[in-house]
């Protein structure tokens, strides 16, 4: 199926920011473009404001001041609805109300041609209740833009229950010719990105509540150490927390109020304050020029190194590190100690261990145990955190935080909470990642390129998944579960499967 072709006419229902981004991107991509919005005098607003972004579009050199002109002679506000007849593509971007989508749509049937697509860039509502209304629920389709719509690349398209597959793959082709990163994705509550992302938000507001780090430490480690653009505190304080917690509550609750998306009563009271972040000056952080210095990532002190360490058996995802110590001009001495079955370690003294962190909490272990946090790249890391068990003793998490300052690194001592930040926010990410693929949520790849393209995860969840093993991701998550025995952290079928498989191709 070819993309609508670009002397065909686009219109935009709505002229929010949202909608206005998404006529920027009709329009620059060829199109007549009709702006609707039911306020009067909303369209014509509209126009302008696309003007003077076209115009700066020219200031910064990614514009040509001919290109922007005669885009703007192919820029038309509609001051009735009838003025949309002859759209071959309507997109609304109204409030997200189904009764006001579903009552916009149905008066378009009456109004636009046979072939026309209904497009609707709803984040929460049900793309299959939208089209509900309709006489041909066919030809409605979610076309998910993210904000802003000129700059970020993903395009969620969705299909109803009733949508025609022809008209999925028509808005698909044609997202794909306005230059975005399209996806294919069911009809299901939060689609790819909405929906895989929760733990991201969740574990991190979790480790929080349970005090186990402050919001900036929290941030620090998910950047420095996993390798995520933003942290989940810096980030919610940019989307809105208002925004953020509804999207959340609104995957739980179209779930049935399933436990694995949970929200977090700490967001909710930050809202009911009116700390919404940015935008209203203060949320986890203080804005403005006012504000106060922003709170530091709790970072140790100096350390001494040890000057040689032993490795026992194998540290799998932080295989890495024996070499980082010797590039470091620490002596290595390996033993291959604890079986294929056994996660390695390294002997610290006193007798504690430093172990990769596996889910568990290091008090259940039967010696000392300083855990560390999972890192992206360990080379690459900037910062890892540890957390000592109660019965580690002061000169262990010393010799532990040397260790790691002789990389070059900041070290973030955290309480010791089972799974730290990085390891089982990554761990639930995959699940999510698996299970949706396996309910055909869309296809593994796309759920990588969903997340990669539209939230700047540094590596696919499936990929990171796959890399770390889904034996490692099944026993940290079934280790978490033993700790909080609510069912939130209970692998998916998808990843039991996948584990099980993986260890009959070991046998």
């Amino acid at each position: 199926m070819t993309a609508i072709e670009p002397h065909r006419v686009v219109a935009v229902v709505g002229t929010g920011t949202m909608g206005q981004g998404i006529a920027q991107v009709a329009l620059v991509a060829g199109h007549t473009v009709r702006l609707y919005d039911a306020v009067p005098g909303r369209a014509e607003q509209a126009a302008t404001a696309l003007a003077a972004r076209l115009d700066r579009l020219v200031g910064k050199g990614r514009l040509d001041a001919s290109a922007r002109d005669t885009a703007l002679t192919r820029l038309h506000p509609a001051t009735h609805l009838a003025d949309l007849s002859d759209a071959a593509l309507v997109a609304e971007a109204v409030l997200e109300r189904l009764a006001v989508k579903q009552e916009l749509f149905a008066a378009l049937e009456d109004i636009v041609a046979d072939d026309c697509l209904l497009a609707t860039n709803t984040s929460s509502l049900s793309v299959t209740a939208v089209a509900g209304a309709l006489r041909h629920p066919g030809r409605c389709v979610g076309l998910h833009f993210f904000n802003p719509a000129p700059l970020l690349p993903l395009v969620e398209v969705v299909s109803g229950a009733a949508t025609d597959p022809a008209a999925a793959e028509r808005a698909y082709a044609t997202a794909a010719a306005w230059g975005k990163t399209p996806v294919r994705c069911a009809d299901t509550p939060g689609f790819v990105v909405n929906r895989v992302a929760r733990p991201f938000y969740a574990e991190a507001l979790r480790v929080y509540e349970e005090g186990a780090a402050d919001p900036a430490t929290i941030d620090a480690v998910l950047r420095e150490c996993g390798g995520f653009r933003m942290g989940p505190f810096e980030l919610t304080d940019l989307i809105g927390q208002d925004v953020n917690e509804a999207v959340t509550r609104s995957v739980w609750e179209s779930f049935f109020q399933d436990v694995r998306f949970t929200p977090s009563l700490a967001q909710r009271r930050l809202v009911e304050a009116g700390r919404l972040g940015r935008k209203s000056g203060q949320g986890w952080y203080a804005y403005g020029a006012d504000a106060a210095p922003r709170a530091e990532a709790h970072t140790a002190g100096p350390r001494r190194a040890p000057g040689s360490v032993t490795v026992r058996g194998d540290l799998r995802a932080a295989a890495a590190l024996p070499g980082l110590f010797q590039e470091a001009g620490i002596d290595v001495v390996f033993k291959e100690d604890g079986g294929t079955s056994c996660p390695g370690w390294i002997e610290l003294c006193d007798g504690a261990r430093l172990l990769l962190a596996d889910g568990a909490a290091a008090d259940h272990a039967s010696v000392p145990v300083v855990h560390f946090d999972l890192a992206l790249d360990y080379r690459a890391a900037t910062r890892v955190a540890l957390a000592p068990a109660a019965a580690a003793t002061p000169a262990a998490l010393a010799e532990a935080v040397g260790l790691f300052q002789a990389l070059g690194k900041d070290v973030s001592v955290i309480a010791d909470i089972p799974g730290m930040i990085v390891a089982r926010t990554v761990a639930m990410l995959a699940d999510f990642a698996l299970d949706a693929a396996a309910r055909r949520v869309a296809a593994p790849e796309d759920i990588d390129t969903a997340m990669r393209r539209g939230v700047n995860y540094p590596r696919g969840p499936v990929e990171w998944g796959a890399e770390l093993g889904a034996r490692w991701v099944r026993d940290t998550l079934e280790a978490l579960h033993e700790e909080y025995p609510t069912g939130r952290y209970a692998p998916s079928q998808a990843l039991r499967r996948l584990a099980a498989a993986q260890e009959d191709d070991a046998s």
